[in-house]
């Protein structure tokens, strides 16, 4: 798949995904590659392979081949692997053949971009398998790298998880700060309905069963359950008997996800897929 044809962008979302890569390529390479340029006379050609390390989901291939070919595309670029695709140790992702001062100028910056997304995809993978069965459905939150989030967001989607909002300007969220400055739950609810478009959904973050109820009555469209404890969960869903989705956020783990799910919440937002992921472990070695 070309950058260009990277699903559910606009020209103008591809056009700065392009334009990201080229700066992390800016930012790496700067005036040339010093090494390559002493060792090497250009002239030499070769072949190397990107290879899985240890168990990932892979996603962000494109990207992968987009930086190497912002580099030279004249390089010959196959991928081996389905966006989404489990694979294990030993597993070849890509081959690059071509120019090798090309190949070793773009390998850390390609790899870079590669081991982000596939830590992420793997990650959300686990917590989606985490609560299989249950209903209960892992979203991602704005806890992304600056200038990174198309493609963090892109990786949770490539693992089986769900958007949050994307960013401010397309859904409204009232969190504690905004409560404080509007003098309330319910003040808040009004000056937000008030000041945006039918379209739009309001969700209220709420701390406790007091402000839920205060929310219920104030009309909000879903509801955050911020740090909640599990019993206090389940009385929320009880109270709220499906008159509005319930979100369940902080704290989320791997050891604690599906005991989440199970009180009966719609939505779980883990801030960990993208603000701590751990990059998934891939080389690049060249034949």
């Amino acid at each position: 798949m070309a950058i260009t044809e990277l699903p559910a962008l606009n020209e103008y979302d591809r056009a700065f995904i392009r334009k990201l890569i080229w700066n992390a390529l800016r930012e790496d390479i700067g005036d040339g590659d010093v090494t390559c340029n002493a060792i090497l006379t250009g002239e030499e050609n070769g072949a190397a392979r990107a290879i899985a390390k240890s168990e990932l989901v892979f996603a962000g291939g494109d990207v992968f081949r987009e930086t190497f070919h912002q580099v030279d595309p004249h390089l010959t670029f196959t991928i081996r692997a389905d966006e989404g695709q489990e694979v294990g140790p030993g597993t070849i992702l890509a081959e690059i053949s071509g120019s090798l001062k090309s190949i070793l100028m773009a390998e850390r910056t390609a790899l870079n971009f590669l081991q982000r997304m596939c830590g992420i995809a793997t990650a959300t993978r686990a917590f989606v398998r985490a609560v299989a069965g249950t209903g209960a459905r892992i979203l991602d939150t704005r806890k992304t790298a600056p200038g990174l989030r198309f493609l963090d967001k892109y990786a949770v989607r490539i693992g089986g998880g769900q958007n949050h909002r994307f960013a401010l300007y397309d859904g409204v969220l009232i969190k504690d700060n905004h409560i404080a400055a509007a003098g309330g739950i319910t003040e808040a609810v009004r000056r937000a309905r008030r000041g945006i478009t039918h379209t739009l959904k309001i969700e209220v973050e709420v701390r406790n069963l007091t402000e839920l109820e205060e929310a219920l009555t104030a009309g909000a469209d879903v509801i955050m359950l911020d740090n909640m404890s599990t019993g206090d969960m389940k009385t929320a869903v009880a109270l709220t008997a499906g008159r509005v989705p319930l979100e369940a956020s902080g704290n989320v783990t791997l050891d604690n996800v599906r005991t989440i799910a199970a009180t009966g919440v719609n939505f779980i937002s883990v801030g960990a897929l993208t603000h701590s992921v751990l990059a998934a472990d891939i080389s690049l070695l060249i034949e």
